[in-house]
């Protein structure tokens, strides 16, 4: 790296220690959204809070609205996008369960809204801590849906949903674990505005696409059996073709901040006979553990999904190609089945993988999961 580069590399990025939902709220207010739609759930609260505040200190210029509920901030943004409009709320848990009527008409009805969800355990009984299983219960929704590992993915990520959402006119979920995340200060690389813009351009909305007194349509019509069909699969094959828009969005992200992502990341020895398979922050933890049984002479691997929908399967399928043993550890269930991601991986690995496929659900609730449980998981089913 050259001086100049490096003087250009400093002005642009500024690395600081914040709490993760205060980093959010600053990547949310460098997107630019035109409307901000707010109900307080803990723990997303916080992230809400501070763009409440941007807006009333004149620090932004989008319009803030303070919702009666969560079902109400997911209608306003639904309309603010429908109006044309770069649009973001948030939620958690019985939150995101109050907008689930709403959430399957903002895809449905093509509108790139992006929302965080601060995953938290569900009701009943009544829990604040984190797991996943608010996301995972409106996964056939129809977003795109990202899962941070850290609180630095976490920021990036907003740039990377507003980018995406608009170019294929799907909305995107950006699931971050709370209390983990969201209340975690760590270091983090906010950039600056200027970086950002030269990556997220104003948003203007398609021509004819949008609600328009001046140019009249319809959005979210009524549909007989006809046609019904055909629409619904139509959103299901664009969500499929975003697996292709993501791997060369994330190369151009690199390009402009330096920092990469992937569909799914890989970590440990390239041919362990064992290989483990997450997704969000645990997966911190599982590297650590990682990291000691390869030092114990285990051939062990780490997966971690971070995207799961659209689901990865070419990935997950070249990824664990060599492995004899899968485990998947997750914090979520599919109360009655099992959990969510080891039914995607047993599906996307039909017939091309004869490997053992365990599914452990933990952490639920918030109950910690240490090194020692995973090295426990591990030896059990070694």
């Amino acid at each position: 790296m050259n001086l100049l580069t490096y003087k250009l590399t400093c002005y642009y990025h500024m690395k600081r220690c914040i709490e993760g939902s205060h980093a959010v709220a600053q990547a949310v207010g460098q997107c630019r959204p035109d409307v901000v739609a707010a109900y307080p759930i803990t723990p997303q609260t916080h992230i809400v809070e501070d763009l409440g505040a941007m807006a009333a200190n004149g620090q932004a210029d989008f319009e803030f609205v303070r919702a009666d509920s969560e079902f109400a901030a997911a209608s306003i943004v639904l309309g603010a996008s429908a109006a044309g409009g770069r649009t973001y709320t948030a939620t958690s848990a019985q939150g995101l369960l109050y907008m689930t009527e709403v959430i399957y008409t903002i895809a449905g009805m093509r509108l790139p809204v992006v929302m965080t969800v601060a995953n938290r355990a569900i009701s009943a009984p009544i829990n604040i801590w984190n797991d996943q299983q608010d996301s995972m219960t409106v996964r056939d929704s129809g977003w795109i849906m990202l899962y941070a590992a850290d609180n630095q993915a976490a920021v990036d990520l907003h740039y990377i949903a507003f980018k995406i959402a608009e170019q294929v006119k799907i909305p995107v979920m950006v699931n971050m674990d709370g209390f983990v995340l969201t209340h975690t200060v760590e270091p983090v690389d906010i950039p600056d505005e200027k970086l950002v813009r030269s990556y997220l351009p104003d948003y203007i909305p398609t021509e004819g696409e949008y609600l328009d007194v001046k140019n009249p349509i319809t959005l979210g019509s009524f549909v007989p059996p006809s046609d019904y069909q055909e629409i619904r699969l139509e959103l299901h094959g664009d969500l499929l073709n975003v697996v292709a828009l993501l791997k060369k969005e994330f190369k151009t992200f690199k390009k402009t901040f330096g920092r990469s992502y992937e569909l799914v990341d890989y970590y440990g020895d390239k041919d362990a006979g064992t290989v483990m398979v997450t997704l969000g922050s645990v997966a911190g933890t599982i590297k650590d553990a990682v990291d000691q049984l390869n030092k114990e002479k285990n051939k062990v691997g780490l997966l971690t999904v971070n995207c799961f929908r659209p689901f990865p399967d070419d990935e997950i399928i070249k990824s664990l190609a060599k492995a004899k043993k899968i485990i998947v550890l997750e914090k979520d269930i599919s109360l009655g089945s099992a959990g969510a991601l080891e039914l995607e991986i047993k599906r996307a690995l039909y017939g091309y993988s004869k490997a053992n496929i365990i599914g452990i659900v933990t952490g639920l609730g918030g109950r910690d999961i240490t090194m020692e449980d995973i090295k426990k998981y591990f030896k059990k089913n070694k």
